[in-house]
């Protein structure tokens, strides 16, 4: 009996350790989290790539790069995922990242282009213009039409090569890659192009189309040429009466002045400041194959002449150049100098003509102040040099008429004077080389005839080729105005503004 109740005694005490053990708190471990951060980059360019979906394994949320390529994925429970990088037309990326707490696990994914089924682009086709196309603008646009064949079109790039005949250098081509039309400016007259499209795919696939070919028209016979400053740049342009077939001639960084045609109207002559200093020039009608003439030590200037002071001889073959106080002559080419003459003593020779039907030279010579200048006639090997014009009034710009009878020269009849030799009322004159028969061109009279209005000089006339008119210079009297150019008839009648912004005009 007694060992029963022991046994019973040791068996409730059993039971209560039990459920003592049993009422214990139990011990639970916190989660811990972290955060994803990177960047998906395009393997071809080394650029972000926007808009890839971006999920894990284990799952947690669905995630979408930016417009940067970046990313983050947040509160993500520590432990190793597997990322999956996914974009259309691209290879799909996995990476294991193991998330740790407290500080954000960095991840670069690098993704190429899924090749698979992807087909190269078409060969580009329809080309504008169309394939030996003649008598094309020297200022065109290049269009044509791309394909593909994997229905994504929209995502072709074009790249353009263009190449002039007999050159092996490409010319350049404004364009956008996403667009199928090209803008030229700059190209050669009477020139064949050769010119070739390559599409690309988002792959890198190309194709490229066949090699076109257009022709450019032909130079137009421009009666014209003058100076314009444009943008800060000082050139050289040809156009006709109406300014219509503008041609840029020259497009140097420098001063590029005082163009004069051939007799034999093959090529131009002009001065430009290139070497640091104004030196004669001669190109072809067109602007191409341009050569220094005037050797070095002897450049185009002197008192008051900045690069002003040349002309050619009347056969073409040589020109005439004023260099300090002294007039030399040379050969087209730079060969055979020669100096003609020398100025009187303080003097310096300035601007020029010279006349095949009298075998005779007028020239100007200018002193140190500006209104000190007089105006002589030589004969053309430089002996029996003469003052024809000179006095109070100062004079410029002689030059002969078609027939070498009559010269015309601009005269200041203002009395203003100033340090800076700033001109008020200058006009232009014409005179037979014995002195008489003196015409003013700026201010002829008469009923209904338009003269120079008040406060405008009128400077730097050049008689017309075929001797029935005068283009010369209209500027206002006030320091760095704009010049015009005009056309005269030889009386003075039919005064015409040509166009704005333009000097030293010269025609043919």
């Amino acid at each position: 009996m007694r060992k029963s109740v022991a046994s019973l005694r040791w068996l409730m005490m059993l039971l209560v350790s039990c459920v003592l053990v049993s009422c214990e708190e139990d011990t639970i471990e916190p989660e811990r989290f972290g955060s994803i951060e990177g960047e998906v980059i395009d393997t071809r360019n080394n650029q972000p790539l926007a808009n890839v979906s971006l999920t894990t394994t284990p799952g947690t949320s669905s995630f979408t790069t930016g417009a940067d390529g970046k990313f983050t994925i947040g509160n993500v429970k520590v432990g190793t995922y597997s990322l999956v990088a996914r974009k259309t037309d691209y290879r799909s990326e996995t990476v294991s990242v193991n998330v740790v707490e407290g500080a954000p696990t960095q991840v670069r994914i690098i993704m190429d282009v899924s090749t698979s089924s992807n087909l190269a682009p078409n060969a580009p086709f329809s080309p504008t213009p169309a394939t030996q196309a003649v008598d094309q603008p020297t200022e065109l646009q290049l269009k044509w039409r791309v394909s593909d064949p994997n229905g994504k079109a929209d995502s072709v790039r074009s790249e353009v090569m263009l190449y002039e005949s007999n050159s092996t250098a490409s010319i350049p081509v404004t364009k956008n890659p996403r667009d199928t039309v090209a803008t030229v400016t700059g190209l050669k007259y009477n020139t064949t192009y050769f010119w070739q499209v390559t599409a690309r795919d988002k792959a890198g696939l190309t194709t490229r189309s066949d090699v076109w070919t257009f022709r450019t028209r032909a130079l137009p016979d421009n009666q014209l040429l003058y100076v314009q400053t444009i943008g800060g740049n000082t050139d050289i342009y040809s156009s006709d009466a109406s300014g219509a077939n503008k041609v840029r001639l020259t497009s140097s960084p420098f001063v590029e002045s005082t163009p004069r045609l051939s007799p034999r109207l093959d090529r131009i002559a002009y001065t430009s400041n290139a070497t640091g200093q104004f030196q004669l020039y001669t190109m072809n009608r067109d602007g191409s194959d341009q050569r220094m003439v005037s050797p070095v030590g002897l450049p185009v200037e002197g008192y008051f002449n900045f690069g002003m002071g040349y002309c050619w001889s009347p056969d073409g073959a040589r020109l005439l150049f004023a260099s300090y106080d002294k007039l030399w002559v040379i050969n087209r080419d730079g060969s055979g100098l020669a100096q003609l003459a020398t100025a009187p003593a303080g003097r310096n020779f300035r601007e020029c003509d010279w006349s095949g039907q009298n075998g005779r030279i007028v020239v100007q010579t200018i002193g140190s102040v500006f209104y000190d200048s007089e105006i002589y006639i030589m004969n053309e090997n430089g002996s029996n040099m003469t003052m024809l014009i000179g006095g109070i009034e100062p004079v410029y710009s002689p030059s002969f008429n078609l027939q070498g009878t009559r010269i015309m020269y601009v005269k200041e009849v203002g009395v203003y004077r100033d340090a800076t030799g700033r001109l008020t009322d200058a006009q232009i004159f014409t005179q037979n080389l014995d002195g008489s028969g003196v015409l003013n061109v700026s201010m002829p009279g008469g009923t209904g005839v338009a003269n120079k209005p008040a406060g405008t000089n009128d400077i730097l006339p050049r008689f017309t080729v075929n001797g029935a008119k005068i283009v010369f210079v209209n500027v206002s009297n006030v320091n760095q105005s704009t010049p015009e150019v005009w056309q005269v008839d030889i009386p003075g009648t039919n005064r015409m503004r040509l166009f704005a912004n333009a000097t030293q005009p010269d025609s043919k």
